[in-house]
């Protein structure tokens, strides 16, 4: 779990990264970033909850206020047919879902961490 969470962790920073190119960059870097650092947090204190658990929250409200205004326009195929924006639409699409893939990894790790603090302090440091 640890080296899954390290990749992830070094997905997310490449997020960010690639994020300057974006029109509106600044909020993109710090979501991207605010993940990668939780992935790190989450291998330093495995049983805490909290920053993952926030990351995510903020991912799915964010993909939620996206949400009306790309579910049912656009063909999910569609996503992966140029790496440019073709258009709005497919730019918004993009965002909600790479939000929700966000929120997954981070809701891995609240529920990793919930299921390590129930365990007990000794669990909580072992890989």
């Amino acid at each position: 779990m640890r080296l899954a969470n390290l990749l992830m962790a070094a997905l997310f920073a490449f997020g960010a990264l690639v994020q300057l190119n974006d029109p509106d960059p600044w909020a993109w870097v710090a979501v991207y970033l605010a993940a990668a650092g939780a992935c790190v947090l989450a291998n330093l204190r495995p049983a805490w909850p909290l920053p993952p658990l926030a990351v995510a929250l903020l991912c799915l409200g964010w993909a939620a206020a996206l949400a009306p205004g790309v579910l049912g326009r656009i063909p999910f195929a569609d996503l992966f047919g140029a790496w440019e924006m073709e258009n709005e639409a497919v730019e918004q699409s993009r965002e909600m879902y790479g939000l929700l893939l966000l929120a997954g990894w981070m809701l891995v790790l609240t529920v990793r961490a919930v299921r390590l603090r129930r365990r007990g302090p000794a669990s909580a440091s072992s890989p």
